[in-house]
């Protein structure tokens, strides 16, 4: 192998006389890499970006520089006898000093081949993609034959959104993004497809609607638009803008887009929505596959891929057939009226993306990554035609992914390994026979969906007291409508029911999944942590980031982990410590990882018998607790990138940052754990945190005669659901901007000599290591 073969060769030149790099990263090259990035298909990057557990694929260091080269030199001589490891001295550096199991010990000898270790064969064990940092994930993990509710998902939240939650665009792309990157929940906001005044959304479908109204003679389209941005602008509130740390420089500059907005006359031309470029439009096919009539064919539309015209599924064929039955409405503005679902964050001034691009984003990058099922969860926000075309879609781009019909209900989730390449809708439950339950509704301003989180209304210092009611008396809000059944159906294991309490009838239902605001999870962990916890155990939830992140930022996971919810959702398109965690979670996992044995049901039961509060003991004592002492010696490190924006090397001065992420003193007694969660915009930091010193500038430092990072006597400690993130940051006056980073789950970071591999400030693969030595101890908690 060639890799082994530049190792074997650094590894002579190590022997036999001065040490030197192989093949060093310089400035130049550094350049390189990030020029051959910057070309990189889309594809291709979202398949090397972290988020979801890229950092657990098998890696090999394929080159040591002069400073990895002599801490290894110096650890083979202090092992050696007469310059060579014998049989049974390898064997105990492997158990003593490496901690690694028979199992273990035995592959690496067959592996390494030689029965007597001469430096060579030292160098092949350490650099192999087996024997790094981060450990194998153990068998529990790849199990996938327990129920649902017994397994943590990968999770995006508004995962159409391509930066912040106010302002950014939306796009098919984002999706393709984040089911690449190892994503098995994502969300999709939908909305009507015509430019109802229920839906102030600004978006780019009105230049469209501007284009289309003057080839019309139809004026008073800006006049509608004008009345919807001043709708827009009231809908801004002070308090969402002073939560962005940005004040009234951003607010002016919020204003002054929607003024420009409303007077633009002249349509920007509009580009194709998705991660594909534009085709040609398909002729229409002779005999498309029946589909409902729901609405004319979108206005100016261009298809997401050219298909052959025969397949039931291509784009043209859909719109020819949807709009088959409508063709009495001829008018333009009629037509304009009756576009399909668009998906977009309600209320802002985010852009939109039609449905159906996302649909096919789905049906085309869904099982790229892992064939373990996807979650698609919905927030409906449409009338009772769109709904109808949002079913019709679906079963034309899902066709084969939708689970069929079941005769009865589900009495037991399924397995996730029962349910590979299938899709499984997420969307709010509508009982057939009309009874009472949850609706899903079109979201008026202040209102939520599904549990997400409700829009802050405008607020002003002018306003006398009971001025919001009685205005709402004068101008009632439109009447809710519910999810109809042909949508609500295809929600079969994941039902969404909105959260009143753990009470409610809805929460033994074994196919419901409640939604909550990270805020509320705590507030019923603060009031009733027992019955949370048995809830979780048995049932699905999900939880969210607050409304007020505007800028995207994320909640710590590892707080909702170890409440037993499953689906944590986080913004995929802001990195930070929640990401990072996330990343450690399901490194070299299909994006479902198995519970801790407190965590989860009886598998061997036949029914899912509903929880009781005796039933079991809650976070505190469901599963085992260690104290534990961790030793992390940083020796040298390699390769290592710049942060964004620098470009010299020379005055990059790098150091390493540990942080330990474990509970909080109280959290598992139910108290108040709302300083857990980081505010807007700053990430938070472990609960243990020490650093090295900056020894040197460059990309290739030697951590030599520092002394170790020591945690001592860390109590509380679930090794499945605690973390340690290794973080380079540049040592500069106010800022310590992060270079690269890791994050290992305990239970899985390995004890021993080890290289740890790093991803760039963005998430990107990188050939950076650490070379660190680690020592673990865990003492049971009696």
């Amino acid at each position: 192998m060639a890799e082994n073969e530049t190792v074997d060769k650094a590894a002579a030149a190590a022997a036999s006389g001065p040490v030197t790099p192989v093949a060093p990263v310089t400035p130049t090259t550094a350049a390189a890499t990030t020029a051959v990035m910057a070309v990189t298909s889309s594809s291709q990057l979202a398949a090397h970006q972290a988020g979801g557990g890229l950092s657990g694929e098998a890696r090999r260091v394929k080159t040591l520089n002069a400073a990895i080269l002599a801490h290894l030199h110096k650890i083979y001589d202090a092992h050696a006898k007469a310059h060579q490891w014998h049989a049974d001295g390898t064997a105990t550096f492997l158990r003593d000093i490496q901690h690694d199991g028979d199992i273990e010990v035995a592959r690496e000898l067959v592996l390494c081949k030689e029965k007597d270790w001469d430096f060579n064969s030292f160098l092949h064990y350490i650099t192999l993609p087996t024997t790094n940092a981060l450990a194998h994930p153990p068998d529990q993990d790849r199990d996938y034959s327990w129920s649902l509710s017994n397994y943590f998902i990968s999770s995006s939240h508004n995962t159409y959104l391509t930066g912040n939650q106010l302002s950014s665009s939306s796009s098919a792309s984002a999706y393709k993004n984040v089911l690449l990157r190892g994503g098995r929940c994502i969300e999709i906001d939908v909305w009507d497809g015509d430019e109802s005044e229920s839906d102030t959304s600004i978006s780019s479908s009105d230049e469209e609607a501007a284009a289309a109204a003057a080839a019309a003679h139809q004026p008073d389209v800006y006049d509608k638009r004008k009345k919807r941005v001043t709708k827009v602008k009231k809908k801004i509130p002070t308090a969402l803008l002073g939560k962005m740390a940005l004040g009234e420089k951003l607010e002016q500059k919020l204003v002054k887009k929607l003024e420009n907005y409303a007077e633009k006359k002249k349509p920007e031309p509009k580009k194709p929505h998705g991660s594909e470029p534009p085709t040609s439009p398909t002729p229409p096919a002779t005999a498309p596959a029946p589909a409902p009539a729901l609405a004319p064919a979108p206005v100016a539309e261009a298809p997401v891929a050219a298909t052959p015209a025969a397949d039931p599924r291509s784009h043209a064929g859909k719109k020819a057939s949807i709009s088959s039955s409508h063709s009495s409405h001829s008018s333009t503005r009629r037509a304009l009226s009756f576009k399909e679902p668009r998906v977009l964050h309600g209320h802002t001034l985010t852009k939109e993306v039609s449905f159906r691009d996302v649909c096919v984003a789905v049906r085309k990058y869904g099982f790229v990554a892992s064939d373990l099922p996807v979650i698609v969860s919905l927030e409906v926000h449409c009338c009772t035609e769109q709904q109808e075309a949002m079913v019709a879609i679906m079963e034309q781009e899902w066709v084969g992914h939708l689970l069929p019909e079941p005769k009865e209900d589900a009495q037991r989730l399924p397995a996730p390994g029962d349910l590979r390449g299938k899709i499984l809708v997420k969307v709010k439950y509508t009982p057939p026979d009309g009874a009472k339950a949850s609706r899903e509704t079109p979201t008026p301003p202040g209102g939520a969906s599904d549990g997400d989180e409700a829009r802050p209304l405008p607020t002003t210092g002018t306003s006398p007291p009971g001025a919001g009611a009685a205005s709402s008396a004068k101008k009632p809000a439109k009447k809710a409508s519910k999810v109809i059944q042909a949508l609500s159906k295809l929600g079969i294991y994941t039902r969404g029911v909105s959260f009143k309490s753990l009470a409610q009838p809805e929460a033994t239902m074994p196919t419901h999944i409640f939604s909550l605001s990270e805020n509320s999870v705590l507030e019923v962990h603060e009031k009733t942590p027992r019955e949370l916890f048995n809830h979780n155990r048995h049932f699905l939830m999900r939880t969210y980031p607050s409304g007020l992140r505007i800028r995207s930022s994320n909640l710590d996971p590892a707080v909702f982990w170890r409440k037993g919810i499953q689906v944590v959702a986080l913004n995929w398109q802001n990195w930070d410590g929640g990401m990072m965690l996330n990343e450690g979670m399901f490194a070299g996992t299909g994006g479902y990882v198995l519970k801790p044995e407190g965590y989860r049901t009886d598998k061997k039961s036949a029914a899912l018998p509903p929880p009781a509060a005796s039933e079991t003991a809650p976070q505190a004592t469901a599963v085992k607790h260690y104290t534990m002492d961790l030793t992390v010696e940083v020796l040298a490190a390699q390769s290592l990138p710049l942060p964004p924006g620098d470009r010299k090397a020379h005055s990059f001065h790098p150091y390493v940052k540990v942080e330990v992420h474990v509970e909080e003193p109280g959290e598992r007694a139910g108290q108040p754990t709302k300083s857990s969660v980081p505010a807007d915009g700053k990430e938070k930091e472990g609960e243990y945190k020490a650093r090295t010193k900056a020894p040197q500038r460059g990309v290739d430092p030697d951590f030599a005669s520092q002394p170790p990072l020591r945690f001592d006597h860390v109590p509380g400690v679930v090794p499945a659901l605690s973390f340690v993130r290794f973080l380079v940051r540049d040592d500069e006056y106010g800022r310590d901007s992060l270079a690269a980073w890791a994050c290992v789950r305990l239970d899985r970071l390995r004890d021993g000599y080890r290289f740890v591999h790093l991803l760039d400030a963005q998430g990107m693969e990188t050939e950076a290591v650490l070379l660190v030595r680690i020592a673990k101890k865990l003492s049971p908690v009696v």
